[in-house]
């Protein structure tokens, strides 16, 4: 969850540096709710994190570390149900539930709408000149449940071919 509220509106390479400059400041380079609350904030901002990013990975570490989030109940929860719980921690949206979603708990139907590389990628293979409106995004998704996770994997892996192939109607 700290490594999508890194993530958060930069490059991958810019959120992979930081990523691996807080690791560094953890014990066993293991980001876990200990490490980050034995942190302060100026030292997670050293990361490469902005205050307010470093206040939210605090906050995360906090709910993790008190039981009142925990991978086993998020498990157990539906998608919709871990994007409530999660939506109520300060600096977490429905696009970083949803990168939780499809990353750590390797859910298969997750289409994040949201996203950028998503957008990009559906206009590109649909040959679309400008960027799909969340509905037609949306309804594009239909096609691959329950499987979209992987579709979304797909359209992401395609940004990074040379070839671009395109989806048919």
């Amino acid at each position: 969850l700290i490594g999508s509220i890194i993530h958060q509106q930069v490059s991958m390479a810019a959120a992979a540096t930081i990523h691996r400059r807080l690791r560094e400041l953890c014990p066993r380079k293991r980001i876990t709710p200990a490490a980050i609350l034995a942190l302060d904030v100026p030292t997670i901002r050293s990361a490469g994190l902005s205050a307010r990013k470093a206040e939210y990975a605090r906050g995360v570490a906090t709910a993790f570390a008190s039981g009142e989030l925990s991978a086993p109940k998020l498990r157990r929860m539906s998608d919709e149900e871990v994007i409530a719980v999660l939506t109520q921690l300060k600096g977490i949206g429905r696009w970083t539930a949803e990168m939780l979603l499809i990353f750590c708990l390797e859910r298969p139907d997750v289409w994040p709408v949201d996203d950028l590389g998503l957008r990009k990628a559906a206009q590109l293979h649909l040959g679309a000149n400008e960027p799909l409106s969340t509905v037609a995004l949306t309804a594009l998704g239909e096609r691959w449940r329950p499987h979209r996770s992987i579709a979304t994997w797909y359209l992401w892996r395609s940004l990074d071919n040379p070839i671009k192939p395109r989806v048919t109607h």
